[in-house]
C-alpha cells in the first residue's frame, strides 16, 4: 500500500487546511487509517483515526476543530482542519493499518506533509 499526503502548507492562525491522503495498491489489505503529527523535538501523535469498527478517535486538543474522513470509493482519507492554532504546527502523516484479531498486523505511513500554521 502506497500513501500520499497533499494539501499542507503555510497559514494564518484562525485558517483552515485540509489535507489528503491518496492511497493506491493492496488496499483491501486496510481497515484503520488515521492521521498522525510530529511537532519538532516532540513525539509522534495520533491527530484522528478512524478504526476498524467505524468508531474515531480524537486527539482532545483538536476536537472541534479537526474532521477526519473517507471515500472508500476514492481510496482517499482527509483530515479537514479548522480554526488553526500555532501549536497545530508539524509534519501530519497518513496511516494505514490491518487489524486482526485484536492485532495490528500491517501498518503503512505516508512521507507526511509539513503544515505551518502563522500567529
Amino acid at each position: 500500500v502506497q500513501l500520499v499526503e497533499s494539501g499542507g502548507g503555510l497559514v494564518q492562525a484562525g485558517g483552515s487546511l485540509r489535507l489528503s491522503c491518496a492511497a493506491s495498491g493492496s488496499t483491501f489489505s486496510i481497515n484503520a487509517v488515521g492521521w498522525y503529527r510530529q511537532a519538532p523535538g516532540k513525539r509522534r501523535e495520533l491527530v484522528a483515526g478512524i478504526n476498524s469498527d467505524g468508531s474515531t478517535n480524537t486527539l482532545n486538543s483538536v476536537k472541534g476543530r479537526f474532521t477526519i474522513s473517507r471515500d472508500n470509493a476514492k481510496n482517499t482519507m482527509y483530515l479537514q482542519m479548522n480554526s488553526l492554532k500555532p501549536e497545530d504546527t508539524a509534519v501530519y502523516y497518513c496511516n494505514a493499518a490491518y487489524w486482526a484479531g485484536g492485532q495490528r498486523l500491517a501498518d503503512y505511513w505516508g512521507k507526511g506533509t509539513l503544515v505551518t500554521v502563522s500567529s
